[in-house]
């Protein structure tokens, strides 16, 4: 679910001790720096020193901005922000060769920076849930990129960078104010109805009732457009 608007709480010292112990052994043998449900506000900077893990999760906590030193985790191949305050994306990012996997979902991401384009080994790339109306040209470059998630935000229109990725198998655009196709008629429904017993019409008023309202409801059972192929 979208966060509401307002202040966000503080968190508390998060120690390099506590973030060792964050430290998993995933079933193929990688570790996993996982820090989610930490109420943190901020990214520890005492977590530079555990740089070499392959995956850094961070998701379902209360950062609003990405330190410069997120670069320095140059072995990450999975990187999950999801359900943070971010409103930004920091160009550095894009150093981040071994990316397999990004999830910025559920932010407050307005743009993203045309450096994403960079991530050559990028597969999966979610950025649904935020408000973002446009993807830079750049992100046509993600030449490995199969799956891209960008339901639930302002695109009024298929980013047209998205036909430059050979190997895209799927794109989920779920719920962004497309505009309807030219030609498709806007149902208004009436603001004052006047309510009768069937009993109290003649048989013609109550012929018109019936033809009147099966209009009506054949009108609003018009199918929605398809955006294409989602997810």
């Amino acid at each position: 679910m979208p966060k509401k608007k307002g202040n966000i709480p503080r968190s508390k010292a998060f120690t390099s001790k506590m973030a060792l112990n964050c430290v998993q052994l995933t079933p193929d043998g990688r570790q996993r720096l996982n820090l989610s449900f930490k109420a943190l506000d901020a990214v520890p900077a005492c977590i530079q020193s555990l740089c070499r893990v392959d995956e850094l999760i961070l998701s379902r906590n209360l950062i609003i901005s990405l330190p410069d030193f997120i670069h320095d985790f140059i072995n990450i191949q999975v990187l999950d922000l999801h359900s943070n305050y971010l409103e930004q994306i920091p160009p550095s990012l894009g150093l981040l060769k071994n990316l397999v996997i990004l999830n910025l979902c559920n932010n407050r991401l307005t743009q993203v920076p045309k450096e994403l384009g960079l991530l050559q080994n990028l597969q999966m790339l979610y950025m649904g849930l935020n408000r973002l109306q446009m993807l830079p040209t750049a992100i046509g470059n993600l030449k490995e990129l199969v799956y891209i998630g960008l339901s639930d935000n302002k695109f009024a229109s298929v980013p047209k960078c998205l036909a430059q990725l050979q190997k895209l198998e799927k794109v989920n655009l779920d719920r962004n104010p497309f505009p309807p196709p030219p030609g498709e008629k806007k149902v208004e429904i009436p603001r004052k109805f006047h309510l009768a017993h069937a009993c109290d019409l003649c048989e013609n008023c109550l012929n018109n009732c019936r033809t009147d309202r099966r209009k009506l409801v054949e009108a609003t059972q018009i199918k929605e457009p398809t955006t294409g192929h989602v997810a």
